[in-house]
């Protein structure tokens, strides 16, 4: 385990350590409720159900993980006070001693274990989306009540990070595994600041403090969340101080909010909006000749995909339709987050150049293209469309944009019915997306999940996994760094923009930490002292 310089290790080491994780042990004099507006719609109590964001983030009140990702994407102890390679296919993790869970019982290894086999070998699908963090996980073993050996098929130089994304559950008293409709009808019992009291799905979440949490009280006597979808009734319910935090705020509201005494904060969030082609197929749906002729698939030519990657303007994507609140992408992560190049930068746009590109490719005069993409799934998703048609027109490319509910578009982009398409990917580290959206399909590595336009690069696939086999650290960034340098450079997608995560907050707030992967939670959430 790598925890930085000796400064970071020392605070780390400390109590002072849940201040930097958390930010919400300074607890004013007097207890209070905090009231949350969110538009994540919890729908289980199940840990382990679905690995869903909303569920992530809210049951992260209750349940805790071995190991931490704070705002900087980096790896912290939570459960696990330590851990490290015994060998190439073994792993050791040394718990945290005095952790009660929220019904008295102490937390132990087993329930390490307990976790682990459940996922693992327990839960189905679709209720077995954190199975792929366990892959290559041969057995698990209580060595004693505060550690826990886990042997692999092979090298697993990321497990750590793969347990940032798993909550632990209390192994039953009287044996057996909870099912998800137990989880739903009773009490979760975890280790986490706060304890349940109800829930109404799709409507409201009502926590309590641990008192007897392990990293001190918290801030909050209680929270309680109230899930509102609409964007509208979201900003009037923090506008009006009928709630203290609001998540999901959309852009166009944030200066009449300042101008309420509403206070934002935001962050550029760990996922990026791209447009991707198809390359794979001799022809393609909806790309013609400028006079409507079928035509060979231009998107195999590297000069076509540079010529619209050049003809994009990114500065209207993030100035006009995102009202500033994103970043103009290069990459698949914003700069500076781990496995990030200090190299790649976003290009203003050339149009000039672009029509030679073009022109090179055999296209002097351009073609028409239908441009698909979602409605409503991201912010800023139909309208790019449109801008990026507008763009594109100047270089001779006519585009067609159609928006439509993500259920539809996403069962066309799979079924084929599209030739170039805006999506967007997100994940706790580079190589995830890397994994998945530009790797080489490969059912048996698991990679190109989201890899529908078929790309194939051996070399790059070759640089992403000797990256892949190394363990977290400066070497292993600077890998990926490199892999992403070279596969951008066959320009296999335009990235667009990392979109930012908005949030409000009122008086009763002194502030509010943002996570890159969109949490919302109380632990968040510094509160203001009299």
């Amino acid at each position: 385990m790598t925890l930085g310089n000796p400064l970071r290790r020392l605070i780390l080491s400390a109590p002072l350590m849940l201040l930097a994780a958390w930010s919400v042990l300074a607890a004013p004099v007097q207890a209070q409720e905090l009231r949350i507006a969110t538009s994540y719609k919890l729908m289980t109590l199940d840990p382990h159900y679905a690995n869903l964001n909303e569920n992530t983030s809210l049951l992260s009140h209750i349940y805790e993980r071995l190991v931490y990702q704070d705002e900087h994407l980096e790896l912290r102890p939570e459960l696990a006070v330590s851990w490290r390679a015994v060998s190439d296919t073994q792993w050791e993790f040394k718990l945290r001693d005095n952790v009660r869970f929220h019904d008295g019982s102490a937390f132990t290894a087993d329930d390490v274990v307990y976790t682990i086999e459940r996922i693992r070998d327990v839960l189905k699908p679709p209720s077995g989306g954190f199975r792929s963090y366990l892959t290559g996980i041969k057995s698990v073993a209580a060595i004693d009540p505060l550690t826990v050996v886990i042997d692999t098929d092979g090298n697993l130089p990321n497990l750590p990070l793969s347990f940032s994304s798993i909550f632990v559950m209390h192994r039953p008293a009287q044996g057996g595994v909870q099912t998800t409709e137990e989880l739903n009808s009773g009490r979760p019992v975890g280790t986490g600041p706060y304890t349940f009291e109800s829930w109404s799905s799709g409507e409201t979440l009502k926590l309590s403090r641990n008192d007897d949490y392990w990293g001190g009280k918290s801030a909050w006597s209680a929270v309680t969340f109230r899930v509102i979808e609409s964007p509208a009734a979201l900003v009037a319910a923090l506008a009006t101080g009928d709630v203290d935090v609001a998540d999901a705020i959309p852009a166009r509201d944030v200066a009449s909010l300042n101008n309420r005494g509403v206070r934002i904060a935001s962050i550029g969030a760990a996922r990026i909006n791209f447009l991707q082609f198809d390359v794979s197929r001799d022809t393609l749906p909806g790309v013609t000749g400028k006079s409507g002729e079928p035509i060979p698939n231009p998107f195999k030519d590297l000069s076509v995909r540079r010529a619209l990657a050049m003809a994009t303007d990114r500065g209207i994507l993030v100035d006009k339709i995102l009202s500033g609140y994103g970043t103009a992408a290069a990459q698949v992560f914003p700069a500076g987050l781990p496995g990030t190049s200090a190299s790649l930068k976003p290009e203003a746009p050339n149009y000039e150049q672009a029509k030679a590109l073009l022109a090179k490719a055999g296209f002097p005069n351009g073609f028409n293209v239908v441009l698909a993409g979602p409605a409503g799934r991201y912010p800023g998703d139909a309208e790019s469309l449109q801008a990026i048609a507008q763009s594109w027109a100047r270089i001779g490319v006519s585009v067609r944009p159609i928006a439509s509910p993500f259920s539809v578009f996403n069962t066309k982009r799979a079924a084929g019915e599209y030739a170039l398409w805006y999506g967007g990917s997100s994940g706790e580290t580079v190589d995830v997306i890397l994994d998945a959206l530009l790797a080489s399909p490969n059912p048996g590595r698991g990679t190109g999940a989201l890899n529908f336009g078929h790309y194939r690069n051996e070399a790059f696939d070759a640089m992403l996994a000797k990256a892949e086999s190394m363990q977290g650290g400066p070497e292993r960034n600077k890998a990926l760094a490199a892999a992403t340098e070279f596969v951008m450079a066959d320009q296999p997608i335009i990235p667009l923009y990392h979109f930012h995560h908005i949030v409000g907050y009122g008086p009763r707030i002194a502030s509010y930490v943002m996570h890159p992967r969109g949490w919302t939670t109380a632990m968040q959430a510094l509160a203001a002292t009299e």
